[in-house]
């Protein structure tokens, strides 16, 4: 028999591997997930600078990717439903548009930035 340790999506396994044709009792399953360490996280991006935030009106991702194209550019003014930013998940292109009418206050996010769904990316006055 050998022990490995496996990771799996973040998640750490210490199995037992029987050798084909050995004549070792049946394996029993010794596979509990350990608690792997978390990655420190991302600082936030330059590009988010002094107005992180500086509106009331939130612009959040709707699905976790990487920023592929910005839109807006801050004090424009937008209606519901322009794009702000494109997200790129998957090799499909994610339009994240304005909820309501108003003018881009900050953006929080910088191209080639990889945000979870939810994440901040703009907010609008």
């Amino acid at each position: 028999m050998k022990n490995y340790t496996i990771t799996v999506n973040g998640n750490v396994y210490d199995v037992v591997v029987e050798e084909a044709g050995s004549q070792a009792a049946p394996a029993r399953p010794v596979a509990a997930p350990k608690a792997a360490p978390k990655a420190a996280p991302k600082a936030a991006s330059t590009a988010a600078g002094a107005n992180a935030g500086a509106g009331s009106i939130r612009v959040e991702a709707g699905a976790a990717g990487k920023v592929f194209k910005i839109e807006a550019n801050i004090g424009k003014a937008v209606k519901a439903g322009d794009t702000v930013v494109i997200i790129e998940a998957m090799k499909m292109e994610i339009p994240v548009v304005a909820p309501k009418d108003g003018t881009v206050a900050s953006i929080d996010v910088a191209v080639g930035d990889a945000v979870e769904a939810g994440a901040l990316l703009a907010t609008l006055n």
